[in-house]
């Protein structure tokens, strides 16, 4: 079998970073699609905006969803020769995902796609044993659990907004919320950081491991993750963020429903609270899912008519296919490798 070389490593992180880029692009309209629509910010100055706060949340909430996702490979069981070849099939199933639903306009999620192109990839490379199911179980249930916390928190957040400014003079509140959704919308971008390229991170972790980064004595089940490794993660991100998704920004902030400055400042608020809390947990959530259940948690508020059920019924059915596709991607991609290596 070909073994890998430093070369290769540098390479496989450099595809790393092109998936966080992509991941900033795709998912640019969940952080700046609500102030978009509400007219708060125009699009030029949301992503210059939404960039900013993805970038300084390396500074945040620690490195708990890197962990997690770097344990999705069983390592002491997988040859360690074989990671880095595993990585990078993940990531061409992960990266085609992406492209794919970005050229239909669809905000999926680009966490469910890495982690179901690294469960295709590890399938084909040493079968079941190959992966934590534990792990993707986590990330299975949260799949479920998240939107459902975002829907709530949206519609909770806005019917307890409705009521303590029902007297309050409308023109006044307005105001007051055009200004109040610049720091929700800084919330959002902030959470978005945090728990996203922390999933980059967790894959140039086991690669580095793979190559003897760490040394002989570390615990492969208890990774650190360098500074340079935060740094270079989060300056992708928001790099993508800045090459705007203005697809799906149209999909999020126009289609599913009608947006207000206070309906944008309940959304972003209630999905920043959902995804802050995840990403302290150690929990990769969708940034994307939990973004959309938001707007139609606070969409439901104004009437269940009023929300798009049709729209949502699609990017749902997105959803559901982003693990089995991207993760049959990898599948194939690591067939198609071993050839190419030999093993």
């Amino acid at each position: 079998m070909i073994e890998a070389t430093w070369g290769l490593i540098v390479v496989i992180i450099g595809i790393a970073l092109v998936f966080d880029f992509t991941n900033g692009f795709h998912d640019s309209a969940n952080s700046i699609s609500t102030v978009v629509s509400t007219k708060v910010l125009t699009p030029r100055n949301a992503v210059l905006f939404a960039a900013f706060f993805n970038f300084v949340a390396a500074f945040g909430f620690g490195v708990a969803v890197a962990s997690t996702i770097s344990r999705i490979i069983q390592m002491e069981i997988v040859e360690t020769a074989v990671i880095p070849y595993i990585i990078l099939c993940a990531l061409v199933g992960a990266i085609s995902w992406n492209l794919i639903t970005w050229f239909f306009g669809l905000p999926t999620s680009s966490s469910h796609a890495l982690i179901g192109g690294m469960t295709g990839a590890g399938l084909s490379a040493a079968g079941l044993a190959a992966i934590k199911w534990s792990t993707v179980g986590q990330v299975a249930l949260f799949m479920v659990l998240s939107p459902l916390i975002g829907l709530a928190c949206g519609f909770l957040f806005m019917a307890a907004i409705l009521n303590l400014t029902k007297k309050a003079n409308k023109h006044s509140a307005e105001t007051y919320f055009r200004r109040l959704q610049l720091c929700s919308a800084a919330a959002y971008s902030f959470s978005h950081g945090t728990n996203d390229a922390q999933k980059t991170m967790g894959i140039i972790v086991p690669l580095l491991f793979s190559i003897g980064y760490f040394g002989a004595t570390v615990d492969p089940n208890n990774l650190p993750v360098p500074l340079w490794v935060i740094l270079i993660a989060h300056t992708a991100i928001a790099l993508g963020t800045l090459s705007g998704g203005w697809r799906i920004v149209k999909t999020m902030g126009y289609k599913i429903t009608k947006l207000r400055p206070v309906h944008g400042f309940a959304a972003e608020t209630a999905g920043a609270s959902t995804i802050i809390g995840a990403s302290i947990l150690g929990i990769p959530v969708s940034t994307t899912h939990i973004i959309c259940t938001s707007i139609m948690g606070v969409g439901t508020t104004m009437g269940a008519s009023t929300v798009k059920w049709g729209v949502a019924r699609t990017i749902m059915w997105a959803w559901i296919l982003t693990i089995p596709i991207s993760a049959a991607i990898g599948f194939a991609a690591f067939m198609v490798i071993r050839v190419v290596i030999g093993y």
